[in-house]
């Protein structure tokens, strides 16, 4: 009797220690769980279980230190010039060879988004080496070409690392469990690494090759998910098709229930006109709270007009199908509503997909909302606030459209963001093309999508006759621009707030209409500066047709 109860005391200790490691397992981080948390729309609309913090090295100008020095906070020579010769962390020599150090972060991470510029406008080369050095290994876990690594051609396949335009862009994950040194072979220029900053004891398998080399299945599977996302075939299919007058407003109830909205389309029969996709607002109500109130264009991220582009969470179609897969959970009920603030009529198709949502404490509301200014001075030099966030949550991307009335480039100012009451930005970019995945603005204007981010539109005003060898910041760059970034393993999770300006770094002084969709998940109880603007949407559309004309 007594051997009896002694094996099955030690038979529910090794139950209990057998589930500590299946969930100490389920928790740990690698390349596959990145990989999977990349394709896995439900997981962004979760505080994450193992938190962090959204960082980022980058080469923006070390001048730029309190908003009250208002020279060094606008300062543009972000790269390593005679004006800014220090804008990487240190140098050090390495079997005789100097090596730039570009990041050096201590403890447990993981690297998710890079970004760096060809070094001439024209040519996609360097001789550069970029070496990037793990848990404090004296030799590099990878390392190659400065470009060719993280741009599609070297280890990390497309659609993970791409040629953007004039740029290397790579979202390809990158996790080590102590530390993360980068280096470069010659001095640097323009950089951005953007990385996870895990809490202490968060348990992280580092990278390897050979790890990497194990998952050519799942790479492969992954990548093709992200370049032909799928519509959700599964669930309650529900359809508004109406007509909508002046001022007028239609929408739909959704089933009760906890419950997620998985596919949201619209479709407007008149969307030709392009002040439709800003005259018409989308409108969203959960749990009896509206979250959502955004211009359709914005909101997809078409920008004014209808701009088709590809993307991970969002396609905007040719024949004028605006399709969102946002995951959106709500625990009783929702609404969708559609307003018209146009001057005309529209007809619109709506439909949407809901399924059953597992909802517990780490579930959160989707967000979308708009601000629109006219007119936007460039002199003298601003910040232009996207949107300031009070509570928990997760920031997931955002689609700027602007109006430029001059030829020269608008887009040279960095975005500077704040987490949680910092006193310095955790994310302070080298510029607004850059931060939206392409370089050189200023001779940037062609289309061009990835999963992740996407400029929809650039026209060029009297395309036809600008040299094809303009020089940098002189190429026509007039008329309407948007730019687009969505974000999955680069999500920014905040505890308290989120503060995202833009700066505001034209080339030219002149007055520039600025139109931002930005978009977020957080709790029940978090708030934003972004309230409805029907007047300010009336006033876009009445600016567009004086500036177009």
């Amino acid at each position: 009797m007594k051997n009896s109860r002694c094996f099955y005391v030690l038979g529910i200790f090794l139950f209990l220690v057998s589930c500590a490691k299946v969930e100490t397992k389920e928790s740990s981080i690698d390349i596959t769980s990145l990989l999977n948390e990349m394709i896995d729309r439900e997981a962004i609309c979760k505080f994450p279980k193992n938190e962090f913090r959204l960082k980022q090295e980058s080469s923006y100008n070390r001048a730029s230190k309190t908003p009250n020095d208002t020279i060094g906070w606008f300062i543009n020579h972000d790269f390593n010039s005679k004006e800014s010769d220090k804008n990487f962390i240190r140098v050090e020599e390495n079997n005789g060879e100097k090596e730039w150090v570009l990041m050096d972060h201590q403890g447990a991470g993981a690297i998710v988004r890079t970004w760096m510029p060809f070094l001439n406008a024209k040519k996609p080369t360097t001789t550069s080496i970029i070496k990037i050095y793990l848990d404090g290994a004296e030799e590099p876990t990878l390392e190659g070409n400065m470009l060719g690594l993280l741009n599609g051609t070297g280890l990390f396949p497309f659609p993970f690392s791409h040629k953007s335009i004039r740029s290397a862009v790579s979202f390809f994950p990158i996790p080590y469990a102590k530390s993360c040194k980068i280096t470069v072979t010659e001095k640097p220029f323009f950089y951005q690494f953007t990385y996870r900053e895990y809490t202490e004891g968060t348990q992280i398998k580092t990278f390897t090759v050979e790890d990497f080399k194990k998952q050519t299945e799942l790479i492969k599977t992954v990548g093709e998910t992200l370049l032909a996302p799928k519509v959700t075939e599964q669930g309650e299919t529900l359809q508004l098709n109406e007509t909508l007058k002046q001022g007028e407003e239609k929408f739909l109830n959704l089933p009760e229930g906890t419950k997620a909205i998985r596919d949201l389309s619209l479709k407007l029969g008149s969307y030709k006109d392009s002040t439709v996709t800003r005259s018409v607002v989308l409108k969203i109500q959960f749990d009896g709270q509206e979250t959502v109130w955004c211009p359709v264009g914005d909101f997809f991220g078409s920008g004014v007009g209808l701009n088709p582009f590809q993307g991970w969470y969002r396609t905007v179609g040719k024949d004028g199908t605006m399709t969102s897969r946002w995951v959106m959970p709500y625990q009783k009920n929702a609404k969708i509503a559609i307003l018209n603030l146009g001057e005309k009529a529209i007809d619109l198709q709506l439909k949407t997909t809901i399924s059953a949502y597992n909802w517990d404490e780490s579930s959160m509301y989707f967000n979308a909302a708009w601000r629109g200014e006219y007119p936007v001075s460039t002199r003298p030099f601003s910040d232009w606030n996207y949107v300031t966030i009070k509570g928990k949550g997760v920031y997931v991307g955002d689609a700027l459209t602007i109006w430029n009335p001059v030829k020269r480039w608008w887009g040279e100012g960095d975005e500077k963001i704040w987490v949680d009451g910092e006193d310095f930005p955790s994310i302070f970019g080298t510029g607004t093309e850059d931060y939206y995945g392409y370089s050189w603005g200023g001779m940037s204007n062609d289309f061009y999508e990835h999963p992740f981010h996407a400029q929809p539109v650039s026209n060029v005003y009297n395309k036809n006759n600008r040299k094809p060898e303009a020089e940098f910041g002189t190429r026509n760059t007039q008329k309407y621009s948007t730019e687009t970034r969505t974000r999955a393993l680069d999500g920014m999770p905040f505890g308290s707030s989120l503060q995202l300006d833009m700066e505001i770094w034209s080339w030219t002084k002149c007055d520039m209409e600025y139109g931002v969709g930005v978009y977020w998940y957080g709790d029940a109880n978090t708030t934003s500066n972004r309230t409805p603007d029907s007047e300010g949407i009336k006033r876009s559309i009445n600016i567009k047709k004086i500036i177009v004309e």
